[in-house]
């Protein structure tokens, strides 16, 4: 279950996005969509009645996209207007991939461009070029993860996670931990959307990234020759971002064929290495 605020202007591509936000906790462990239901929380009588119709189509096609059923859902009140969705998923449990499956070696495949946050901000301000930063969102956030979690059941990934609230950075540590390994990030590596560092560099970063890259401080190595705002931007938060997949280096090619003929990404931004005493888990480079 995952719901959220909008973070574009128009309402049908909210709904997508909100939906495709959902879906991805399915698709995450190479699963299947099987049904879903709406969370609404809607300011009614200060917004237009066709804005949540609007909403739910959005939502709607999105969940149809990924071959699931629309089953109802339920709404309140509420001053501030959030929409997601609660998704029931199928998987092969000899073919599930979790955050706690990275092995020494495997390397990081990421799906999706970074830098949704510092976009969404900008939107949210008005911005020069705002129209532009908004298509770039609809574009990648609305994107279903459907082909990542393909890679998964086909290649039989054990490893994967979705990137949403706590970054990159923030996710692969999740997994890292959860491994009991380290993972090393090659910064200059991570694809980050157009205007994105220019415009984190005038001040346009989301509190909850500033919040994440303060929280994950204490378990990150830096290396000595990285700017700060690099390894800002790799916690930026995310939503309705790629997948983090655990490839194994035999895997590689065949994962990132099956990903690019999808028209997904397939950028390599790190690798999972054995942890060391004293050392913290995540280790930017």
């Amino acid at each position: 279950m995952d719901f959220l605020t909008p973070l574009v202007n128009d309402p049908y591509e909210f709904g997508r996005i909100a939906a495709a936000n959902s879906l991805s906790d399915v698709y995450a462990m190479g699963g299947e969509p099987w049904s879903a239901m709406n969370i609404v929380c809607f300011p009614q009588g200060k917004m237009p009645s066709w804005v949540l119709q609007d909403i739910l189509r959005g939502g709607r096609d999105a969940v149809l996209e990924a071959g699931a059923a629309p089953a109802g859902g339920h709404s309140v009140t509420d001053d501030e207007l959030k929409f997601g969705l609660a998704v029931s998923g199928v998987v092969d449990p000899e073919r599930v991939a979790v955050k706690g499956g990275l092995r020494p070696g495997d390397l990081l495949v990421l799906t999706k461009p970074l830098g949704i946050g510092v976009l969404a901000t900008a939107v949210k301000a008005d911005w020069q070029g705002c129209a532009e930063f908004e298509r770039a969102i609809v574009r990648w956030c609305a994107r279903l993860n459907a082909a990542g979690a393909r890679v998964i059941r086909e290649l039989g990934l054990v490893a994967a996670t979705d990137v949403t609230g706590f970054g990159l950075g923030g996710h692969a540590l999740e997994m890292a931990r959860s491994s009991r390994l380290a993972v090393e990030l090659r910064v200059a590596d991570a694809p980050f959307l157009d205007h994105v560092r220019e415009l984190a560099g005038m001040g346009l970063m989301p509190a909850g990234s500033l919040c994440n890259r303060r929280h994950y401080a204490p378990f990150t190595e830096v290396a000595s020759d990285l700017d700060s705002l690099s390894a800002d931007l790799i916690f930026d938060a995310q939503t309705s971002g790629g997948l983090l997949l655990g490839v194994p280096e035999d895997r590689l090619e065949r994962a990132r064929t099956m990903l690019l003929d999808a028209g997904d990404l397939a950028v390599v931004v790190g690798r999972a290495v054995p942890a060391e005493a004293g050392r913290p888990s995540l280790r930017l480079v």
